[in-house]
This record gives C-alpha cells, structure tokens and sequence, in this order.
C-alpha cells in the first residue's frame, strides 16, 4: 500500500476514532466523583476542527501530487521528441558527413598513384585458408583502367589527336562538322579527353569563346555560331565530369589533377559568366536556359560551388528545370537537401510537370502528389480559355485552343512516363485532345476553302501563258538540300502553351508555340522541346 494510501485509510477512520473517545468520556464521568469542568462539547469541537485542517491539507497535498505526476509526463513527452529530433539530426549530419568523405575520397584517388591497398591480414586469414576459402586479389589499378577503357567507347582517331594536341579551335570545328554524329561524338569525348595532357586546362581554354563577340546580344540563341559554341562547351565540361566519376582511379596522372591554379582559373571564369548571366532575360527561357545551365555545370566540373551562396544557386534551378541533367547537376552542386523548396517554386510559379519530374527523381512524391498537380494544371489552363473565349476574336480562340492542345499532350506524356494510368486514366484526356485537333483541322479546312481560286482557262480551250521574261526558270536550280537533323544534346519535357494565373499573365507564357524549324547560320536548328527523359 503506498503513502497515499495508507493516508487516506487514517482520515477515514477519524470519525471512528472520535466516537471510541466520546464513549470512554461519558465512562469516565461516571465513574470520577470529582466534578469536571472539560465538557465534551469542548473536546469534540477540537477533535472536528483538527479533522479538517488536515482534510483541507491532505486535498492540497494530493493536488500537488497530480500537478507534479503531470508535469513530469508533459517533461517526458518533450525530452523524447527533442531525444527524436537529435536523433534525426545525427542522421542527416551522418548523410553529409559521408558526402564529404566521398568526395574527399574521391578527390585523394584523382590526386594519388599509388595502387589500391590490399586488405590487412587478420586472425581469421588462417582458419579461412584452412577451410579452403580463399580471399579476392584486388584489382590493380591498370587492370581497372584496361577494364574502363574497353567498357568505354573507342574514340575515333581525329578526336584523339586534336586532345593529345590540346587544340581548342580544332576540337570546336570538329565538333560542329560533325554534328550529324553528335550522339556517337558525346560518347566518345571522355575517352578523346583522357588522352589529353591536361584535360582541365583543354576544357578551360575551350570556355574562352563562350561569350566572344556577344557584347552587343547576349542571347545566344539570335546567332546560331555562338549557340553552336556554347553547347559544345558544355558537351565538354559535363564529358569531363562524366570522366571523373567514372575513371578516378586512371584519371590520377599529374596534368589530370585538379590543381589549385586550376580552380582559380574557374573561379575567374565563373565571376564573368555570373554578371552576364545576370545580364540575361532568363525569365523568358522557360525552364530551357543553356547559359544557366553552363555556369552551374562549371561550378559541379571544376567543384567551385562552395564559392557561391547555396539559396542563389538554387534561385537558378527554376531556368533550368526542363532541362535532363537538371537532377544529376543538382546532386553534384550538394543541392538535394534544397529540392523541396525548389519543387514548391516550380509548382507556385505554374510549372507543375517540372516539378513532378524533379519529385520522381529525388523521391518527393509523397509531398508534392502528381495527379493533384496535373489536374490542377489542366483545370487552370481551362479556367483561363473559358474566361477569355466571351469576347476573343477567332486568331485569339485558336491560340488558346491550341494551349490547351499542347498541355494536355504534356500531361498525358507525364501520365504514361511516371505510370499514373491507375489514378489518373488517359481515356478522357485524349478524347479531349482528338476533340481539339478534329476542330483545328476543320477551321483550317474553311481558311483554305475562303481563298481564291486559280483562274479558269479561256472558253477556246486556250490559256494564260506565263510571261515570257529575261530570266532563267527557278525550276531549273537545284532544290536546298535538307538541313542536318536536330540536336541530340537538349532533350526536354514538351509543355503545352498555357495561360497562367492573372498575376502572371505579364510573364512570358509557359510554352514554345510549334513553328517550322528554323535553322540558324552554322545549321543548328532551332530547338523545340521534345520528351523529357530521366
């Protein structure tokens, strides 16, 4: 029985105990011959008063008690939530801790020549031997470079000599000759660069023209040299990367390292493209922004990003985010822990299909659903056609049709790449999309029936002869041969034109409208987005 307990038992019994004392009084009067002047009316008054003051003190004792009882849970409650965030804290220190010692890891391999330790003998080796069970010889490190080199792609010969001869201007001219094979050419350059003797000084030097002769426009995309330049220049800084990550045991060789000077020479270079950069109307790149992608990949190549603010980086993601290497970039520049503040940019700002890509690839599905955010898409984008289809004129009601057209084909890509077919069936979506299509062609079937028609021959049977001139027949030219294929380098998700919210009607609109492909001076086309691939 506790404390409590045993108290309770004793003023319960009080009363009792009062009674027993008022039978032997009235006993003891009798029986005395002397005449008392105690009356018991006097003692029970005293007894009854005792009884209550420690009443009243028992029942503030025991509120007390619960008081306590119950701060004492509340204190244990908090200590194993902060005992739960500490340890959720220990966790993610540990993630990046092991970043760090990865990349340190990796930094020691580039930069090492020795081979690969032998694991120590322990007392174990013996009683293993002894059952027969015999421990792996560990690969040395020419074996693992003779490995690499026939798992890579044999690089062709003029490729090889131009980085053996670390000739920028040839490797740029090469490059742009052959854009007809610039699929094999992505494939071979890493193993061209390693043949170089100093493939960070060759990539380097190949930076140098990427703004050269664009004081007057920035934008490279209005001449098509300086587009062709620019994309070969991250061809390059991403075929290096590739090349440290897959070849750090062989990448080692003394020009192969990433040196001090080295880092200051993209530290400099960095600092020039960040104020062009700024200089730059990214907003109307639409998520496809080639320089801000250059200038984050230099950063992950020449591992400068600690240079730079990691809230301004991310800043820059949103230009880029329909572009493929986007999450892989952002894993190299140590930006995943920033991803879910960038993904609620992207789905603020109306690029949901983005940011449901960005979700599948650093697994942040569960707090940005994707069928929520494609419907919401879709019901934005008619919300806007409806409110404007009142008073539009018939040019007007085509673009928003076609808007519409082009996002739900986005989202029914979307659907079918990430598997949502279950939760969000396509059936509706493309009956809608044929609805669209059948009323373009109709109306472009009544624009090509408004037109005139040719003259009629004469009633003799005789007609207009052409006008006989001084000039030979254009049929007589040979017809323009056709242009090269497009670029295989930018793959990006294809997003309908929608209209936004109305607070963003004044930015520039989510889409690139399908156009005839225009070629610029060097034959590089112009580039429409095409399915984005993880």
């Amino acid at each position: 029985m506790s404390d409590m307990e045993s108290m309770t038992a004793l003023m319960e019994s009080t009363s009792s105990k009062i009674q027993q004392l008022q039978q032997a009084f009235a006993e003891l009067e009798r029986q005395s011959a002397v005449s008392m002047n105690l009356k018991w009316k006097q003692l029970e008054d005293h007894f009854r008063g005792l009884e209550q003051s420690l009443k009243k003190k028992f029942d503030e004792l025991k509120d007390q008690e619960e008081e306590f009882q119950e701060t004492v849970a509340k204190s244990e409650r908090m200590l194993e939530q902060r005992e739960a965030a500490v340890v959720a804290k220990e966790l993610t220190s540990l993630e990046r801790l092991q970043e760090k010692r990865d990349a340190a890891l990796a930094m020691i391999f580039s930069k090492s020549k020795l081979s690969l330790p032998v694991p120590a003998i322990n007392p174990m080796d013996k009683a293993l031997d002894n059952l027969g069970v015999k421990w792996p010889k560990p690969a040395s490190e020419e074996s693992m470079c003779l490995q690499g080199d026939r798992a890579a792609v044999k690089p062709r010969s003029e490729l090889v000599s131009l980085c053996e001869k670390m000739n920028v201007k040839g490797l740029h001219k090469f490059i742009s000759d052959n854009r007809k094979n610039l699929a094999t050419i992505r494939e071979e350059i890493p193993g061209a660069l390693k043949k170089a003797s100093h493939p960070y000084g060759l990539v380097l030097d190949s930076l140098e023209d990427f703004y050269a002769g664009d004081n007057l426009v920035l934008d490279g995309k209005k001449d098509g040299d300086l587009l062709g330049v620019r994309r070969t220049c991250l061809m390059l800084m991403e075929s290096l990367g590739q090349l440290q990550t897959d070849n750090i045991a062989c990448f080692s060789s003394e020009g192969h390292m990433l040196t001090i000077d080295i880092k200051e020479r993209a530290k400099k270079i960095a600092f020039v493209w960040k104020s062009k950069l700024d200089s730059l109307d990214i907003d109307a790149s639409n998520g496809n922004c080639l320089e801000a992608h250059a200038f984050l990949q230099l950063l992950a190549t020449f591992g400068i990003s600690a240079e730079y603010n990691e809230d301004d980086l991310c800043k820059l993601l949103p230009y880029v985010s329909r572009r493929r290497q986007t999450p892989e970039l952002c894993r190299l520049l140590g930006l995943s822990q920033k991803m879910p503040g960038v993904i609620g940019v992207l789905v603020e700002s109306g690029k949901p299909i983005d940011a449901i890509n960005l979700a599948y690839a650093f697994e942040l599905t569960e707090h940005f659903e994707p069928v929520q955010l494609l419907k919401a898409y879709l019901r934005d984008v008619k919300k806007v056609s409806h409110a404007k289809n009142v008073k539009m004129s018939p040019g007007a009601q085509n673009e928003m049709n076609e808007r519409e057209l082009s996002a739900l084909k986005a989202v029914i890509k979307c659907i079918e790449e990430h598997k949502l077919e279950e939760h969000y069936p396509v059936d509706p979506l493309q009956k809608r999309v044929l609805q669209l299509e059948k009323a373009k062609a109709d109306k472009r079937r009544a624009v090509e029936a408004a037109k005139p028609q040719s003259k009629r021959p004469r009633a003799n049977g005789s007609a207009f002869a052409p006008r006989a001139t001084g000039f030979a027949d254009k049929s007589f030219y040979p017809a323009t041969p056709e242009r090269h294929p497009s670029y295989p380098y930018e793959r990006q998700f294809v997003y309908g034109a929608e209209a936004h919210h109305p607070p963003m009607m004044s930015s520039a609109p989510y889409t690139i409208q399908p156009a005839p492909t225009p070629y610029y001076g060097n034959g590089y086309p112009v580039q429409y987005q095409v399915p984005y691939i993880h």
